[in-house]
């Protein structure tokens, strides 16, 4: 196996990368051998490492080689006092790296260089240093790369106190991981590599970019812990993430094993395997159900987009048994003879033991719409008669020219076995077109190879302590590639990691060894394909038959011989019942569930025994096991005389997967009462007993020799044929020839029973001439049901016993002479016993009909008390009802009163308010012509303000003017135009300004006279300005209150009718 066995590519999602060629690292290692699981694989911990990065493998190594190259790096690690980035330990001796050539400064192999406190001087391991762990935190996906990095963007950003680490990654997968405290290099914490789920690096261009961190299992329980740590040096967070891929790969230092040729080991060290795959889609209820297969057997049929999930069921079948530990990698890759690198690693679900110990399996989810998928997710070229969805629009029948192939792989880790091993299976599918309907068969499935695994002994020396290895691989091959090797007479020895090309084996459903363990009920698979003729005539009998249904077709009989097409069977199947107009089952079957059923414990125990290999019903409390329960307890509860007994619960889950509950219910009623089933279950089975008689007398005649075998062996028909007749041979045989039996049953009775016995009697008639008495009991219960899981095998033996012709004549003589046997054993019988035993009958029939009958008086006193107390309930409310109508009707009368007064008052307050309206709108007009009016007056007042204020301006600067001109009048007046007043001693001067004075004063009177009238003037207008908006307001006012005043009114009335009728009715 190569460097990348291991190593498979997915896709990542689009929330979960940093640049365009993100990709994910899936790598996968065994079980190192220093700490050994405990759980061998029957935890539930997902084991594998998942390392998420930017970019592949070959762009993490070119990106490493840019890093390393970097001037700046390297000066940083040969600077002087500064430690190594990181440096690789050595076992004695000097070991090369794959990028040792590109690393001459940065890691350093001489043994000389390392620390003298190296915690494993004996363990191959790369020491990375100025590292800082910022914490662990426990997460509930260790995953999910999302949660992890928001994980370490919490811890970087609130760390307190960062602690300095040396960090040591193992180079091989059997390593453990190892925190060093740098100063003293002890050991602070260790993490074995199996441990290890997932390792992330921070997205470039962020914060995180510096920070790594890997989740592990944590004591081995489901707590999962991640771990975060920050590289001092960003461009070396890439190198620590190539050395955890490292570790999680195969050793790859191991000389191939033809270089060394070991000799060939006895048979005794070839131990055989036995791997089967199946496929799961979802079946549309929640659940997964296997996929069907094409007739030729080779190649699954899928179905587009859909979520799968792949089963492995590993078994080992020959030497001692080796204890598988776990399965670490379930890959799946398109194609066939792929290359390791190609293969991309599946999510695990669960692993362990199946509940018979026998067999391994591991469970994987498979999402094909991640594009490394596509091949496996388009539609596969096919010829589709689409013709037939015009007739039955039900199906799309297609006949497939083409195939591909699908290459699965499961990586074991083995506890006796030195490295992990593969087993690789090379599958045919087929991809069928959306639109096209695929029905889920009724059992698995599988694809199934043997493989043969050659191991040596070591020698002590050769092991490692404290291990429990025991083997070394010396090759595996499979049975396919072994019948290759002798056709071609080409030697040669494959090894563990080459498988070459596999093609598929037939498969062996059909010639599984035999062995002791009886056939399980519900195996067996039905394909629901079916030839374009078939379905054209089935089309067409149908479409004539729904335009009677009470006539049954001619040809009805011979299409039935022939088997009804699987996916018309529900209908087909209510139709031959007479269940086409059942709504009052229907109804009745939904009031039945809610009732107790006193065989309630009998029931639910026969429930988890009833098809167990089925995958619809063996869940426990799953939705068939639940619908089931539901009928059969219905029908209890129903047939209160008969009630549940064993072997119903098969015929409802027969019913059951072909039609709704309710449905079923219906036909099993049909069954039961119209087909005569329940009457084997009365008079303590007196009538079963007349049809092993039957049964007997029909050997006698159509197989002499074996009936007298059976004579001879004292064999009666009772011992092997009960579950025939009551479960109609749903218990034990596979579910095609149980399908097709049920189609004779209701279409020709309960009869065909007969024909199916003396069928499977003729056919096993020369095995059970050979047998004793219990090798034919065994005979039938164990090789009988298990000859018939070949369709062809059924098939030919539906034709024999639709080829028997048994009259109904015949089967009433053989009645007949039982009843006339049975009458002949009574009265052989003493008298005294016959008639105790019938009177003990009688005895029986009288309590059954006395608590019969008491049921039924309690009943009809319970119905009679309860139409007593529904008529009081009646009487009482119709009594209530007529006084609400009286009252109704005289506040009818009071109503249409008070309508037709309202409606006249509201005539009135029309009237009222376009008296007012006019009245408003002619006061508006008048008001209108006052404020223009108004408005004039007040603008020519303005005008004239201005002009006698800019007059006496004019005046005061002539006076102003005038005073300045004249000497003795500027001494008087200063410029502001205001009287100086000057002291003098000279009367003779003041004499002679007396006269000036007086005339200007009185000048200056007129002027401030004319000033205070103009001043009045302009009040006055404004007075009048103001009483105008006043009247305005007041004219709005009104008209506003005119426009409200009818509506007021109105309401006002309303109220006071309101009131008086409340007072009345009080």
């Amino acid at each position: 196996m190569d460097d990348k066995a291991s190593v498979g590519k997915i896709s990542v999602s689009s929330d979960s990368v940093s640049t365009l060629n993100s990709e994910d690292f899936v790598l996968v290692s065994r079980l190192g051998d220093e700490t050994p699981s405990t759980n061998n694989g029957s935890d539930d911990e997902k084991t594998g490492l998942k390392i998420v990065g930017n970019g592949s493998e070959q762009q993490l190594q070119q990106e490493l080689e840019d890093v390393l190259m970097d001037p700046s790096v390297t000066e940083l690690v040969d600077a002087p006092g500064c430690h190594p980035l990181c440096a690789r330990s050595l076992r004695g001796h000097r070991q090369k790296f794959n990028f040792e050539s590109l690393l001459p400064s940065l890691l350093l192999d001489e043994p000389s260089d390392l620390s003298p406190g190296t915690p494993v001087p004996d363990e191959d391991s790369v020491v990375f240093s100025k590292l800082t762990y910022l914490g662990c935190a426990s997460v509930n996906a260790p995953r999910s790369e999302v949660e992890a990095l928001r994980m370490v963007s919490i811890l970087r950003s609130q760390c307190q106190m960062p602690l300095d680490v040396t960090l040591s990654v193992p180079g091989v997968s059997e390593g453990t991981v190892r925190l060093l405290d740098p100063q003293t290099s002890t050991e602070i914490a260790n993490y074995p590599i199996y441990k290890i789920l997932f390792c992330v690096r921070g997205h470039d261009g962020t914060p995180e970019s510096d920070c790594f961190a890997f989740t592990e299992s944590h004591y081995n329980t489901e707590i999962f812990r991640i771990h975060v740590f920050r590289c001092e040096i960003q461009e070396a967070v890439s190198r620590i993430l190539y050395s955890f891929a490292t570790a999680f790969r195969r050793s790859a230092n191991k000389a191939p094993l033809a270089a060394k040729a070991p000799p060939l080991t006895p048979d005794s060290d070839v131990f055989t395997f036995t791997v089967s795959l199946e496929i799961k889609e979802d079946d549309g209820k929640g659940t997964f159900s296997a996929v069907s297969k094409d007739k030729d057997r080779q190649s699954f049929k899928l179905r587009p987009g859909m979520v799968k999930k792949i089963v492995i069921y590993v078994q080992q079948t020959s030497n001692k048994e080796l204890a598988i530990e776990r399965c670490f990698g379930l890959l799946l890759s398109p194609g066939k003879n792929v290359k390791n690198s190609d293969m991309h690693l599946l999510d695990l679900e669960s692993m362990g033991k199946s509940s018979d110990g026998k067999s391994y399996i591991i469970t994987g989810s498979w999402n094909p719409n991640t594009p490394q998928f596509q091949a496996v997710n388009e539609e596969t070229p096919k010829v589709c008669f689409d013709d037939l969805y015009e007739r039955l629009p039900l199906f799309n029948l297609c006949d497939t020219d083409k195939f591909m192939y699908m290459t699965t792989a499961v990586d074991l880790v083995i506890t006796e076995v030195e490295e992990p091993v593969r087993f690789l299976l090379e599958t045919r599918v087929r991809v069928c077109s959306p639109n096209e309907r695929l029905f889920w068969p009724f059992s698995k499935r599988s694809y199934t190879e043997i493989f043969y695994l050659k191991l040596r002994p070591m020698e002590n020396t050769e092991r490692k302590s404290n291990s429990d290895t025991l083997y070394e691989v010396v090759s595996l091959e499979s049975e396919t590639e072994r019948e290759r090797r002798k056709t071609t007479a080409s030697p040669g020895i494959l090894s563990c990691g080459s498988h070459g090309s596999m093609v598929p084996s037939p498969p062996e459903d059909d010639e599984e060894e035999d062995n002791d363990e009886p056939l399980l009920s519900g195996s067996g698979d039905v394909s629901k394909e079916c030839g374009e003729k078939i379905l054209e005539t089935w089309g067409d009998l149908l479409s004539k038959w729904h335009l009677n249904l009470a006539v049954r077709p001619k040809q009805l009989p011979a299409l039935v011989r022939n088997g009804v097409p699987e996916a018309l069977r529900g209908e087909v199947w209510q139709l031959l019942a007479g269940c086409h107009n059942n709504d009052h089952l229907v109804e009745e079957y939904r009031t039945l569930i809610t009732k107790e059923s006193p065989q309630d414990s009998a029931i639910t125990r026969d429930i988890n025994r009833t098809f167990p290999a089925h995958d619809y019903f063996k869940d426990t409390g799953g939705d068939g096991q639940d619908s089931l329960y539901k009928i059969c307890k219905a029908y209890s509860v129903y047939d209160e005389e008969i009630g549940y007994c064993q072997g119903q619960s098969f015929l409802a889950a027969v019913l059951l997967l072909h039609m709704p509950e309710e449905q079923a219910f219906s036909v099993l009623v049909k069954i039961m009462f119209e087909y005569g089933l329940r009457e084997l279950f009365k008079q303590n089975f007196e009538d079963l007993h007349c049809k092993f008689f039957q049964l007997e007398r029909l050997m006698q005649e159509c197989i002499p020799d074996l009936y007298t075998h059976f004579l001879n062996l004292s064999l009666e028909a009772h011992m092997y044929a009960s579950q025939w007749f009551l479960t109609l041979f749903t218990a034990k045989f596979p579910l095609y020839m149980v399908f097709h039996i049920i189609d004779l049953l209701l279409c020709e009775g309960i009869s065909v029973i007969f024909n199916v016995a003396l069928a499977l009697l003729k056919t096993s008639k020369d095995d059970l001439l050979q047998t004793d008495f219990e090798g034919a009991l065994k005979f039938f219960r164990v090789p009988v049901p298990k000859r018939y899981r070949s369709e062809e095998n059924a098939k030919k033996l539906m034709e024999l016993a639709c080829s028997m012709k048994i009259s109904q004549k015949k089967l009433k003589k053989y009645e007949k002479e039982y009843h006339t046997i049975r009458e002949q054993q009574e009265q052989q019988e003493a008298p005294i016993e016959r008639y105790e035993r019938e009177n003990r009958r009688l005895q029986d029939a009288n309590m059954r009909l006395e608590q019969e009958n008491d049921d039924l008086a309690h009943e009809l006193v319970s119905s009679k008390i309860a139409l007593r107390k529904d008529l009081d309930n009646a009487e009482e409310k119709s009594d209530a009802l007529n006084k609400e109508l009286l009252i109704t009707k005289q506040k009818l009368v009071e109503s249409e009163d008070e309508k037709r007064r309202l409606e006249e008052e509201s005539a009135q307050l029309k009237e009222m308010c376009r008296r007012e309206l006019d009245k408003s709108e002619s006061e508006i007009r008048k008001n209108g012509s006052i404020i223009g009016e108004y408005k004039q007056i007040c603008s020519q007042l303005s005008e004239r303000l201005e002009k006698q204020q800019t007059a006496n301006r004019g005046e005061l600067e002539k006076i102003r003017m005038k005073v300045e001109g004249c000497e003795k009048c500027s001494i008087l007046f200063s410029k502001e135009g205001r009287l100086k007043v000057i002291s003098t001693r000279k009367e003779g001067s003041e004499e002679d300004t007396d006269e000036e004075k007086e005339a200007l004063k009185n000048q200056l009177r007129e002027m401030e006279l004319e000033l205070a009238q103009t001043k009045l003037q302009l009040v006055e207008a404004e007075c009048k300005i103001q009483d105008l908006e006043h009247h305005l307001g007041l004219a709005l006012n009104e008209v506003q209150a005119a426009k409200k005043t009818w509506f007021n009114r109105t309401l006002s009335s309303i109220k006071t009718v309101t009131g008086a009728q409340g007072k009345e009715s009080v």
